[in-house]
């Protein structure tokens, strides 16, 4: 990205609150970083009337708009990071498929991947810097206009979570019919998980190189994996990714960036995750804090897990919430979070509450030492 011939990526602002990436380091903190995963989205009405009328993807492809939608959080409330405004179905498209935002429905793809062969139908070799420039460009453009605030998160969907969207055709509640060619078509499922994998890593090495400062891998869909399945077809591709995206930060002379594996529903993996080469390990509202903490043995830092219906309870109730939470983590090498995204009908007074809560509890924590 250029301006007058100047590479503007050489004169990112100075960041200012560095809080998120420390307590991803496990370093010493003043206060615990929060952020909330979908806090750029509907439950704003600044977004709603950004996105009035236009499709969603034409949205994800305009860099400025994205660039608007991810700092108007940030213009409410005092969140420690910002995760750039993005769709984790971008892959699939940048691989040849078509997925539509079908109100009402969610992401629809017209012609998912029923059999085997159809793997024929997707690039063998995807151009990652030209297919999905335009959210590399969202990150560099959306670095300068942050102003040095927070740091950006850049992120993907993980492959068994896009194989699962480019089989079943959109959302579901069994995945059974992605499940079915685990079972059936393992080598067929092994094929394409790699060439999302491939995908991937390219795609999150180029949203550092646009200056994204750390990396997310949405694992959506480990729900509905036994352990058996998640060891033989999500694991293996998730440690892929994190080594191999670190492999690749180093050789460009870039500098590390901590990367967050958020496996939904995958507490049965909870141990394996903390020794997959993630510096952060982002959990739902169904691991208790303290036994996760166990589990992970001090391996990496913990991210979430508050459960996004809380937010509907009373200020006062989500301030106790919130202090459980806290105190069953501790403040080393822990960011606060949601245990999934924000709901389009939360009151964004609630969402204000949830982060004060976590500065003001945080604080008292870390002042009693």
């Amino acid at each position: 990205v250029t301006n007058n011939g100047i590479n503007l990526l050489m004169y990112f602002p100075e960041l200012k609150n560095d809080t998120f990436l420390r307590a991803a380091r496990g370093e010493e903190i003043e206060h615990i970083p929060v952020w909330c995963m979908r806090q750029a989205g509907r439950y704003l009405p600044e977004f709603r009337e950004s996105r009035a009328g236009k499709d969603f993807f034409e949205t994800c492809r305009s860099p400025e708009a994205c660039c608007e939608l991810t700092l108007q959080p940030l213009r409410r409330f005092p969140f420690d990071a910002a995760i750039i405004f993005s769709d984790i179905l971008v892959v699939p498209q940048a691989m040849g498929m078509e997925v539509q935002m079908c109100p009402g429905k969610g992401p629809t793809f017209p012609e998912p991947l029923k059999e085997p062969e159809d793997l024929q139908r997707l690039k063998t070799k995807v151009d990652v810097s030209s297919e999905l420039d335009y959210v590399f460009k969202a990150i560099t453009l959306t670095r300068h206009r942050i102003e040095g605030k927070v740091p950006l998160i850049g992120f993907t969907g993980a492959p068994w979570t896009l194989m699962s969207y480019m089989i079943e055709g959109g959302g579901s509640a069994t995945h059974s019919k992605a499940k079915r060619w685990l079972y059936r078509y393992p080598e067929a499922s092994h094929k394409l998980l790699s060439q999302l994998r491939d995908v991937i890593v390219e795609y999150l090495l180029g949203q550092v190189k646009a200056g994204a400062q750390a990396l997310q891998v949405f694992e959506s869909h480990t729900g509905c994996l036994g352990p058996v399945e998640f060891k033989e077809f999500s694991l293996p591709y998730l440690r892929d990714i994190g080594r191999r995206v670190k492999d690749k930060i180093k050789e460009s002379g870039l500098d590390n960036v901590p990367m967050i594996v958020f496996a939904k529903d995958g507490h049965y993996g909870l141990e394996d995750l903390s020794e997959s080469g993630y510096e952060v390990v982002g959990l739902d509202w169904t691991i208790d804090p303290r036994s996760a903490r166990i589990r992970t043995g001090g391996k990496v830092s913990l991210q979430g897990n508050m459960d996004p219906c809380a937010l509907y309870a009373t200020k006062e109730r989500i301030s106790e919430i919130v202090k459980r939470m806290l105190e069953g983590f501790g403040t080393k090498g822990y960011i606060a979070n949601l245990g999934h995204g924000l709901y389009p009908d939360m009151d964004p007074d609630n969402v204000g509450a949830f982060v004060e809560a976590v500065h003001t509890h945080s604080h008292q924590l870390l002042n009693r030492k």
